[in-house]
């Protein structure tokens, strides 16, 4: 059995940067991970300029800018034949204004190997939580199987970070509503040649939609599907799904024999919910635990990010001084509820208005309204970028000054 001030569940993002920020505010955190290393395929790769901010006010965003990675300054799109530019990041007003490309287990390592600094911080890997403890209407820690035999991990706080199929959420019985998602994502690698563009894309074809992400020498691509509509796909055979790729992004054709089955193809089933209340005594939910958002705009990771910064910002102090309550728990759902419900509101909506309207023509596309106004008034193309890149409630990290007052 171990003892500390708070067991974080989950060792993602969100799990990472609040276990990092609450050592670095000298609590005492464990930080709980059942894969045995962060080396997990198609997990979002992106790094916002939000996060860029948090990195550069902890003093670590030159280190990390040193490690490799692809910048993006302006997102763009491809209806048809058309190409439009949809997000400039010139005028966000934060450090970076780019989103950075990096694979998240790098990014993690990052985290970890800065959290390992502080004496206050321990990351425990092939610990699987099975279940909450519960004792007197709260909850005081979990149980989690290692190679080493069952863990009890006794806390004043624990945090449920453990992502869109939580357990904990599931064990506490905090209820989550359900909100709706028409499609999931087939994620795969293809190889990227010279004369191919850098920026992110979207290829918008009649009922075909290709997400392009550059990632060196090899594109991350996103194809999109009806909701379910993954059997239908299987049965018509992998070489018909090579062929869909070639009709939206012709440049591919010499290449996209590198899908040699359907184990080249992973599925991501998009799930938009939230949680109706984040916390119970001793338990708080953030990130994907609280919020599973859909992929697009690709900020699922920097709204995770957010909350971490939120919950340290709010909770460091009482948990130092023993001091915490259910209402200082229910003080980071107030700040970061608002900021979710507007972007997944924004997300269902594209999800609504365009994914489906593109996956269900049939007839050629007409460029929609929006897209043509971002072509016409390029001043336009700073408010995609804005609540991309920052998001509708910015957090900032408190300075050494304000986390030990």
């Amino acid at each position: 059995m171990i003892e500390t001030t708070c067991c974080i569940v989950g060792g993602g993002p969100a799990g990472m940067v609040l276990g990092f920020l609450l050592a670095r505010a000298g609590v005492e955190v464990v930080v709980l991970e059942k894969h045995g290393d962060f080396l997990r395929d198609f997990r979002g790769d992106t790094i916002h300029p939000s996060t860029l901010q948090v990195l550069h006010e902890l003093g670590l965003l030159d280190e990390f800018l040193r490690r490799p990675h692809q910048e993006a300054r302006q997102i763009g799109g491809v209806v048809g034949d058309e190409e439009v530019p949809v997000a400039d990041f010139a005028h966000v007003g934060s450090r970076c204004p780019f989103i950075a490309f990096m694979p998240q287990w790098d990014f993690l390592d990052f985290i970890a190997e800065h959290a390992r600094r502080y004496p206050t911080f321990r990351l425990i890997l092939r610990a699987e939580v099975t279940d909450v403890i519960e004792q007197d209407g709260r909850v005081v820690g979990v149980t989690a199987k290692t190679p080493d035999g069952p863990l009890e991990v006794r806390a004043k706080l624990t945090f449920g970070t453990d992502g869109r199929h939580s357990t904990t959420r599931a064990r506490a019985g905090l209820i989550v509503e359900n909100i709706g998602a028409p499609i999931d994502v087939l994620w795969m690698r293809i190889s990227r040649s010279p004369g191919d563009p850098e920026q992110p894309l979207g290829r918008f074809g009649q009922g075909r939609i290709l997400v392009m992400i550059y990632r060196g020498d090899y594109w991350q691509c996103g194809y999109i599907i009806p909701k379910g509509g993954i059997n239908t796909l299987r049965a018509r055979g992998i070489e018909a799904f090579r062929n869909d790729i070639v009709a939206i992004a012709p440049f591919l054709r010499d290449r996209v024999g590198e899908l040699k089955s359907w184990d080249d193809v992973k599925l991501l089933t998009v799930v938009i919910d939230r949680l109706r209340e984040w916390s119970v005594p001793g338990l708080l939910c953030i990130g994907d635990a609280a919020h599973a958002m859909s992929p697009v705009g690709g900020v699922g990771i920097n709204l995770a990010i957010q909350d971490a910064v939120a919950a340290a910002n709010i909770l460091a102090a009482p948990l130092r001084e023993r001091r915490l309550t259910l209402d200082d728990l229910r003080k980071v759902q107030s700040r970061r509820e608002w900021p979710t419900r507007m972007t997944q509101g924004l997300q269902v909506l594209i999800q609504d208005r365009v994914i489906g309207r593109v996956l269900g023509a049939a007839g050629p596309l007409r460029m929609p309204l929006a897209l043509r106004l971002l072509r016409r008034f390029p001043f336009l193309r700073r408010i995609p970028a804005r609540i991309i890149g920052i998001g509708f409630r910015p957090e900032h990290v408190r300075t050494d000054e304000e986390i030990l007052k």
